[in-house]
């Protein structure tokens, strides 16, 4: 067995509906399984982020406990609540669709 790399450089290419491939490598490095729900965030000036929902619902549950300023302390409270209200609501309208 191989160990798992920290890093990886590559490219993807955009389909014509707008899909992408995450590479095996990079779903073998964040354990990305079949079936998992990922979260892309995107900002026009800081760019674009993917990550599995386990991993921002954990974070909106611990902005929901108060724990904001631990988490992003340049951010404001409202920022941090907003975001957390956000990923719940994902969460809550992906476990409809199941």
């Amino acid at each position: 067995m191989t160990e798992k790399s920290s890093r990886y450089i590559g490219s993807v290419n955009v389909g014509a509906k707008g899909q992408i491939v995450i590479p095996k490598e990079v779903r073998d490095m964040f354990d990305i399984k079949p079936g998992d729900t990922l979260v892309l965030l995107a900002d026009s000036e800081r760019g674009i982020a993917i990550q599995r929902m386990d991993v921002f619902d954990a974070v909106a549950d611990a902005i929901l406990a108060g724990k904001a300023k631990e988490i992003y302390p340049e951010g404001s409270e409202d920022e941090s609540l907003n975001f957390a209200k956000a990923v719940k609501r994902l969460h809550k309208e992906k476990v409809g669709e199941e």
